[in-house]
């Protein structure tokens, strides 16, 4: 979802007007960034093999393990999952052309690509959009990079990647950082008892085999590091839906064995409306000098977004999501939306995603699902032209998290009745989809799950 991007833009932004304003050569710097004179990961990531996630126990950054060598006793180690825009990705470019004179054919190593000041200057956003844009193949119902692109996600099984939205750990571009730091100050050893499981948030879970191998491999090496205690999750957004989908996937006899909890922070468990805008007219992720287009034209490729549309268990089929002055657009009549808007793999996408956005097999593991209420969340978008949506909308709005509905956070009550294990649901007045992970109050409830 949005919100996540909304603070590395932030961050960048803030980033690239320091630099123009004090250095100068902005954009020569830049193409000399992506054209690889300029190697990636010196912030300490360990970056994983080509195309595979590379499990690194006790080694998510020399910071993981130094310093913090004991290790007080506690009842369940964790794994962390993002949400979408959480987990950094990197690229090296080997491309047989390119769109644009400027944008650079060839890096002689690995670059981090998100997330990165690219989105904010202009010669350079083309340049990313292509680099980081996914191609969809209608036969074999798959994505793959861009021709002459590889991608990898650095940092898995540390938490060093995840802890911040930028390659450098600023202060303003803290994600889990606050949830590691508190449990690190109880006894956790980063890398050891707290580990990060970042993903290419892109795909959708349909195309996350390799991911989900890897995150099997650490949960059993991690029960192994810990005096074979089982392990308690805690997810973020989109990454509740990974989990969630993770443990429909294994046999029960694992699940008691490995799994103590899965903690869920915003889980959006039947979507929410706010995608539908970010694909027909794309989103400045809050910064004003972001191109609506550009990102529209990346965020558009990632088969992940379809996951998170409306669920047809929660809104009616003749509920309006989104308006023009002659149009309206609801579930009943989207493969028309998606066609208008000429976007005919976003249908391909939402086809291939809704047996799992709409499963409602329960995990069989304790759950815990925290959420916020009481701040202003999209229902519906009005634009005022005529024809496809474009330009910027009005919004209704209604109770949710600021990013998910409250119909779609409360869906976590669907498992309940469908599993003896507990599920306890938590609600937050005003905590925010971001905001929560990072709420004093809520990181208190998180700790009081692990130490009863």
């Amino acid at each position: 979802m949005a919100t996540v991007w909304q603070r590395v833009s932030l961050v960048v932004l803030v980033v690239a007007v320091f630099c123009a304003l004090c250095h100068g050569g902005l954009l020569e710097r830049f193409k000399n960034k992506i054209s690889g004179q300029k190697q990636a990961g010196s912030g300490g990531d360990v970056s994983v093999p080509e195309g595979a996630y590379g499990l690194t126990a006790a080694a998510g950054s020399p910071s993981d393990t130094q310093g913090h060598v004991r290790q007080t006793q506690i009842n369940s180690p964790v794994i962390i999952l993002p949400g979408d825009g959480g987990s950094p990705l990197e690229a090296m470019l080997d491309k047989p052309s390119v769109k644009f004179r400027h944008c650079p054919k060839k890096t002689t190593g690995w670059q981090h690509v998100w997330a990165g000041i690219e989105i904010l200057v202009p010669a350079i956003v083309d340049c990313w959009v292509d680099n980081l844009r996914l191609v969809y193949d209608n036969v074999t119902r798959r994505t793959s990079n861009s021709p002459g692109v590889k991608t990898r996600v650095p940092g898995f099984g540390g938490t060093r990647s995840i802890e911040y939205l930028t390659s450098k750990p600023l202060p303003s571009s803290r994600y889990m950082a606050d949830l590691v730091e508190r449990l690190v100050s109880l006894g956790y050893q980063r890398g050891v008892s707290i580990r990060g499981a970042p993903y290419d948030f892109r795909k959708a879970q349909n195309e996350q085999h390799e991911y989900f191998v890897a995150l099997k491999d650490l949960v059993e090496e991690t029960y192994e590091l810990n005096h074979h205690s089982s392990v308690t999750f805690i997810a973020h957004s989109l990454g509740c839906l990974y989990l969630l989908y993770f443990l429909q996937q294994q046999p029960q006899e694992w699940k008691d064995k490995y799994v103590a909890s899965f903690i869920g922070l915003g889980g959006p468990w039947g979507g929410a409306v706010k995608p539908l805008k970010v694909v027909a007219s794309g989103d400045d992720l809050g910064i004003n000098i972001v191109s609506h287009s550009r990102m529209r034209d990346v965020l558009r490729t990632k088969p992940s977004i379809a996951v998170l549309f409306p669920s047809d268990q929660l809104w009616k089929q003749d509920e309006v999501l989104m308006s023009t002055a002659d149009r309206t657009y609801t579930l009943g009549n989207l493969r028309q939306f998606f066609y208008d808007i000429r976007y005919p793999e976003g249908w391909e996408y939402y086809q291939d995603t809704r047996p799992i956005a709409n499963s409602r097999q329960p995990p069989r593991v304790p759950m815990y699902c925290i959420s916020g209420t009481g701040v202003d969340t999209p229902a519906s978008y009005q634009y005022s032209n005529l024809g496809v949506p474009s330009g910027r909308p009005t919004v209704v709005m209604e109770d949710g998290d600021g990013t998910v509905n409250r119909r779609s956070l409360d869906a976590c009550g669907w498992w309940g009745t469908q599993q003896n294990e507990t599920v306890t649901s938590m609600v937050f007045p005003r905590a925010g989809h971001l905001k929560m992970i990072k709420d004093p109050v809520i990181l208190d409830y998180i700790v009081s799950i692990l130490f009863p």
